[in-house]
């Protein structure tokens, strides 16, 4: 997405994360999965987050929609701490595409595009509906599929219904657990090119967790690699692949990485920085 970057020299932050620390049980049981975690998200960004198992990418996305507290360190999104943006209800500051989807299943297409809207308790029910009409359409599908359960879905279709819901409310920040998983290499490239299209249209600012180097490329303005319990490096695609770390190497110097590489190939990248932590 280099051809849509935002300037940002003077705008505020949409997420900052400063000393953060996650850990789960207490006493000798106790595992720390971010010691001291940093991180910067500027507005207009693509940002994805990579790391191997256990380095808390989901749980990182939950603290910026203020679904988990951190056991030490601030979480800032849009200007206030993201604690209270769960205490109040996120949905019209932060949309949320988790990996399967999670749709209601006893709620139609259009019920469950509207749940946000409804949630608010003070809009007519003629303007909620229409609102996820327009929704449903702008993720690519017609008003034939509104009535529809979950169940009758497709995997594709189950990604597009759920990014309709969490755009419902017009969210300025949008949070993108896996959003191709599962998909068929067809699907998951139409995925890619429809939140390409959302990201540039609506000027989102976008956090993604993905394992899929193809979505990566295609959409990353900036990757954070989380290892050793912090952000290890950060940078664009191309330059973060060359930083001298073992998992980097295996996750972007594989076949596949390689692969998803090809196009920007002929690119000299410029050696990655390591994140400010290091200092």
């Amino acid at each position: 997405m280099s051809d849509n970057k935002i300037s940002t020299d003077s705008a505020e932050p949409v997420v900052t994360v400063r000393g953060l620390w996650t850990a789960f049980g207490t006493g000798k049981n106790q595992v720390v999965i971010h010691k001291d975690l940093d991180l910067t998200i500027q507005p207009g960004e693509v940002v994805s987050l990579v790391g191997g198992s256990g380095t808390g990418k989901t749980v990182l996305l939950r603290q910026m929609l203020g679904l988990e507290k951190p056991f030490k360190g601030e979480v800032t999104v849009l200007g206030e701490p993201a604690a209270q943006l769960g205490r109040r209800g996120a949905a019209s500051r932060v949309g949320m595409l988790f990996q399967q989807g999670a749709l209601f299943s006893a709620f139609s297409v259009l019920e469950n595009i509207a749940f946000p809207l409804r949630e608010l308790r003070r809009l007519p029910d003629d303007l909620v509906r229409d609102t996820a009409l327009v929704k449903l359409q702008m993720v690519g599908l017609g008003p034939q599929h509104a009535n529809k359960m979950p169940a009758d879905l497709s995997g594709g279709m189950i990604k597009r219904v759920a990014l309709a819901r969490a755009l419902a409310m017009d969210p300025p920040l949008l949070l993108l657990d896996e959003p191709t998983a599962g998909l068929d290499p067809h699907g998951s490239d139409d995925f890619v090119e429809l939140l390409r299209s959302l990201h540039r249209e609506l000027n989102l600012t976008v956090v993604m967790v993905t394992h899929d180097l193809d979505t990566l490329f295609a959409l990353s303005s900036r990757v954070l690699v989380l290892a050793e319990k912090r952000v290890l490096v950060e940078g664009a695609p191309a330059e973060v692949a060359t930083y001298d770390h073992p998992f980097v190497h295996d996750f972007f110097q594989g076949e596949r990485g390689r692969r998803a590489m090809t196009p920007i190939a002929q690119i000299v990248p410029a050696t990655a920085s390591p994140s400010t932590q290091d200092t």
